[in-house]
């Protein structure tokens, strides 16, 4: 899940333009042949895997002003093998990440016609919608989603911003005022992990640096075997924070060559690398492949945070990560979510056009 580039949802193709996932899962049913995976270049989509041994890092001993040397050797490891981890203890209350996910669930309750009053504008990508269309032929994922940029916050488009849930908005800027807190302690740690001065990653994140939230609504599927909820990729962003569903897995990784299950963690918060981070890292923090798979009789919610540097700052690896024994891996660039997406689009991976 990442960033976009202002490409327009989908409109067209054999599935009437607006008629979305949650309609096709409650009027049953043939699957419609656009979201049946015919080429699956990381293997078959399956439920049936090893539950994944994902590391779970301690906030509290990372925030406070004598951060744990275990807890920061325990950070890079799993930023280095996995990209990935959970994260306890890390300040945010139960009750606010509970109501933050019910609100999700409860807006994509809402009758189909209130809901389309928040849909996407031609070329935007914020608001109420499904699958983006890349490319011609483009596999569809089995998603609806809400996509809303939280800041800076006077770019905003609150016409988006659902009014119901009453406390939606609240709620959301809330959830957004104390994840920018993790977030710099967060890149501040990441740095100290590397032996870095604290701000090495801060600093290429600018002045007013991005961030948008998605709900993701995963309605029952009626064949999981043969459609994503999110097909594999790699996040575009910087830095990820995913709220799980409090119930119903779904999001698996890909660690060396073999998919994984993450485990249900109800107010534990997922973070992943994404790849403009392991460009920073010259390599050394790998954004790793995810997706979500669908469930035959369950649905699913999920609320992604993606953090990234500001529009048109440039970034490139930290030049102290660069020596003989780890030369430079990574081109300085500016606008990477331009370069995700152009090749995304071609079905590469992004990172692999930013390698030198």
């Amino acid at each position: 899940m990442s960033e976009d580039s202002g490409l327009s949802s989908l409109t067209g193709g054999e599935l009437d333009p607006h008629r979305l996932v949650q309609e096709l899962a409650e009027d049953g049913g043939e699957l419609p042949e656009r979201f049946i995976c015919k080429d699956t270049p990381y293997g078959p989509i399956t439920a049936s895997l090893p539950l994944m041994d994902i590391p779970v890092i301690d906030f509290s001993l990372l925030s406070s002003s004598s951060a744990t040397t275990d807890e920061l050797q325990k950070l890079q490891s799993a930023l280095s093998s996995w990209g990935c981890f959970q994260i306890v203890n890390h300040g945010i209350e139960s009750s606010l990440l509970d109501e933050l996910r019910e609100n999700g669930r409860q807006f994509f309750k809402l009758p189909m016609e209130d809901k389309k009053k928040y849909t996407s504008g031609a070329d935007e990508i914020e608001g109420y919608g499904n699958d983006m269309v890349l490319y011609k032929n483009q596999t569809l994922d089995w998603t609806d989603r809400i996509y809303l940029l939280v800041s800076p916050e006077d770019d905003r488009k609150l016409h988006y911003w659902p009014q119901s849930p009453a406390s939606f908005r609240e709620i959301l800027e809330e959830y957004t005022t104390k994840l920018k807190l993790i977030l710099e302690i967060l890149l501040k740690s990441m740095a100290k992990a590397l032996d870095l001065g604290e701000t090495s990653f801060l600093n290429q994140f600018g002045e007013r640096p991005i961030m948008y939230t998605r709900y993701n609504f995963y309605p029952p599927c009626p064949r999981p075997d043969l459609v994503h909820g999110l097909k594999p990729h790699a996040d575009g962003s910087a830095i990820t924070f995913l709220l799980q569903d409090d119930k119903v897995e779904g999001l698996q990784f890909l660690k060396d060559d073999q998919w994984v299950r993450v485990p249900v963690l109800p107010h534990a918060l997922l973070v992943n690398v994404g790849d403009q981070i392991e460009l920073m890292s010259n390599g050394i923090f790998k954004s790793p492949i995810h997706r979500a798979v669908t469930n035959s009789d369950k649905e699913r919610i999920s609320v992604g945070m993606f953090c990234a540097p500001e529009v048109g700052k440039e970034i490139g690896p930290i030049e102290a990560l660069i020596n003989d024994t780890r030369p430079r891996l990574y081109k300085t660039v500016k606008d990477y979510p331009e370069i995700y997406f152009k090749y995304y689009q071609q079905g590469k991976r992004p990172i692999d056009a930013v390698k030198l």
